[in-house]
């Protein structure tokens, strides 16, 4: 009898030891991420939406942790899902890291030169593969289809998107990437500004070096529509839908946290 009570925990242990290798390497610890995210940003009320600690970051064997547990990890295993955040949250880990490694810098431009920019400079090497941040948004994300991952990923500028203060998960990515979207163009600095009067609409210079990734979508003005408040969408889709676009000024200063 005491066999038998036994047995189906024996069975599980099995089962485990079966199945645990190749869960633990492709295991990123999501909640990990989180913890660092809130102790090492702060959301704030100017343009940048959130800062980064990188100098503490620097000093953080959790965050390398985090970092090492991203590049052991096998993202071809995933579903769509599962290779979109991965990758979302590879590019935002990636960035700090070699802001870190470069730091102090005013502006991740400073890491590159002309002949050699930065987003070409090899980042980490993810299942054998040696990958850029350039690779990882141009050859990558982009690739899969979602042009929301341009309100997700962040280059440690002031003009980039504000830096998400969670982890991007599988699970509940189609609710972060529109969050992600509504944060962005709620910034009439960085995201969009609509001028009624003069039927122009004012809007990021990212909708205008990835015009075609919104084409899909019914390009950019119909993407914006569909994530600010009504009235904006009402008069995007209405009396604006032939406004003029106008691109904001970009701004490359780092979204230090000083």
């Amino acid at each position: 009898m005491k066999y038998r009570r036994l047995l189906p925990s024996a069975l599980l242990l099995i089962g485990l030891g079966l199945t645990s290798p190749a869960t633990a390497r492709d295991a990123i610890d999501l909640d990990l991420y989180d913890r660092l995210l809130e102790r090492h940003t702060r959301e704030v009320s100017d343009v940048v939406g959130t800062r980064v600690d990188y100098r503490a970051i620097s000093r953080s064997a959790d965050w390398k942790k985090l970092s090492a547990e991203l590049r052991a990890a096998r993202p071809s295993r995933l579903d769509r899902e599962g290779r979109l955040a991965y990758w979302i949250n590879a590019y935002n880990v990636f960035t700090i890291d070699l802001i870190v490694d470069h730091y102090p810098v005013e502006s991740i431009r400073d890491i590159g030169s002309f002949f050699f920019p930065v987003w070409n400079e090899k980042v980490a090497s993810i299942e054998g593969r040696d990958v850029s941040l350039g690779e990882i948004e141009h050859e990558i994300l982009r690739k899969m289809g979602e042009p929301r991952i341009h309100a997700a990923i962040v280059c440690a500028s002031t003009s980039c998107p504000p830096l998400a203060r969670r982890a991007f998960r599988a699970e509940r990515l189609d609710e972060q990437l529109d969050a992600a979207m509504r944060r962005w163009l709620a910034s009439p600095a960085k995201g969009v500004r609509i001028d009624r009067a003069r039927e122009t609409v004012h809007v990021s210079q990212i909708f205008d070096w990835f015009e075609e990734d919104f084409e899909a979508g019914g390009g950019v003005l119909e993407t914006i529509a569909r994530h600010v408040p009504d009235e904006d969408a009402a008069w995007l889709r209405g009396p604006g839908r032939d406004a003029r676009i106008r691109f904001l000024d970009y701004d490359w200063a780092l979204n230090d946290l000083r």
